[in-house]
């Protein structure tokens, strides 16, 4: 069956690292020590307040950022958790809803391959898909989700190192 014309020209963006360690502490250190590691400037709804995020284990848990005052701005909620292989969430920091898949694949006895998808592009228009995101240049268009996810992947494998 030929490729969706619209997905075709929406590619999910695809990241990956590898870790040094065992693939359930990667997978759990990822989840449970988020707020420690994860680049909130400039990756979050307001940099400037930002302090944490929050990631609850479970499906239909949430991912969110808290803020100096308490705030908290949801960004993602968790619809697959399969622990310590995978999981992915609806994605809520993109104009419309887009999903991200995070799987953990080890790769021998303290050495695990961590790949993100973050797909469902074709859910957005045009001019969305050029808005900016956290990262300047064009967001999905200009790439700033591609050097976005590698900073996020980036910070957690020197996090862990």
């Amino acid at each position: 069956m030929p490729a969706d014309p619209v997905e075709a020209r929406r590619p999910p963006v695809r990241q990956a690292t590898v870790v040094r360690r065992d693939v359930a502490g990667t997978f759990w250190s990822f989840v449970t020590t988020i707020g420690q590691w994860w680049p909130l400037r400039p990756i979050s709804a307001d940099p400037a307040r930002a302090v944490d995020v929050v990631f609850e284990q479970r499906v239909g848990g949430r991912v969110y950022e808290r803020w100096d005052d308490g705030t908290t701005v949801p960004w993602a909620k968790v619809v697959g958790w399969d622990p310590p292989n995978r999981f992915v969430l609806t994605w809520r920091m993109t104009a419309a809803a887009t999903e991200v898949e995070l799987r953990f694949t080890p790769l021998g006895p303290g050495l695990t391959r961590v790949e993100v998808e973050h797909r469902g592009w074709e859910a957005l228009s045009e001019a969305e898909l050029a808005q900016d995101c956290a990262l300047p240049g064009g967001g999905y268009l200009g790439g700033s989700y591609s050097k976005g996810w590698t900073l996020i992947l980036d910070r957690f494998r020197e996090f862990t190192s």
